[in-house]
């Protein structure tokens, strides 16, 4: 049988695969120069399809419209507090409980003037209070049991009563830190309330 160049034993084996001066690499060299090869095609054809993947969410590419269009603003109705009236907000820098309650001797009492009106009120159920946000002023309570803002009352397990803002919100009830202050609560503790609204 003829040899042909780069062949044994008549069995072709291209140039590129490692055919020399008539004889074979041996086949662990052959699959690993196509290995190499291979990788080097994948890497060239997936490297920037990654990377050119990226721009699409850019400005120069794709639809303009979708991402750069405004947004019209939501309209708010603001809350009405009652019992918060009045209270200013704390000053920039306030770091101490008794900077950032900001309400007055006289705000405190009238809160604490709050009676039970039986015919007017209705419970909405008993909770563990948190301290809320220190820097929103005011008598207020913001909890799940809370559906409709409006005027309230909450009562410690201690029978102490307070008038505050009731607020609709998720998650962990919370009251506020004038709301604790005038009810002598101390501030990392979780008391039960039961609050009722008006």
């Amino acid at each position: 049988m003829a040899r042909a160049n780069g062949s044994i034993k008549g069995v072709f084996i291209p140039k590129a695969y490692g055919a020399r001066r008539g004889l074979a690499r041996p086949l662990k060299d052959n699959l690993r120069a196509d290995i190499v090869t291979s990788m080097k095609y994948v890497f060239a054809l997936i490297v920037p399809a990654l990377l050119l993947s990226g721009c699409a969410n850019m400005p120069f590419g794709g639809s303009k419209t979708a991402a750069m269009e405004p947004v019209a603003p939501i309209a708010m109705k603001p809350l009405t507090r009652p019992n918060s009236v009045g209270v200013a907000a704390p000053p920039a820098g306030a770091r101490t409980a008794r900077a950032l309650d900001t309400t007055t001797a006289a705000q405190k009492a009238a809160a604490l003037a709050a009676h039970a009106q039986p015919a007017g009120e209705l419970s909405l159920g008993k909770t563990a209070v948190a301290l809320g946000n220190v820097t929103e002023p005011g008598f207020w309570l913001r909890s799940g049991l809370v559906k409709k803002a409006g005027a309230g009352r909450v009562v410690t397990a201690a029978g102490r009563s307070i008038a505050v803002d009731l607020i609709p919100g998720e998650g962990a009830a919370q009251l506020s830190l004038a709301a604790f202050r005038a009810l002598n609560l101390p501030l990392t503790d979780l008391p039960e309330v039961t609050i009722f609204a008006q």
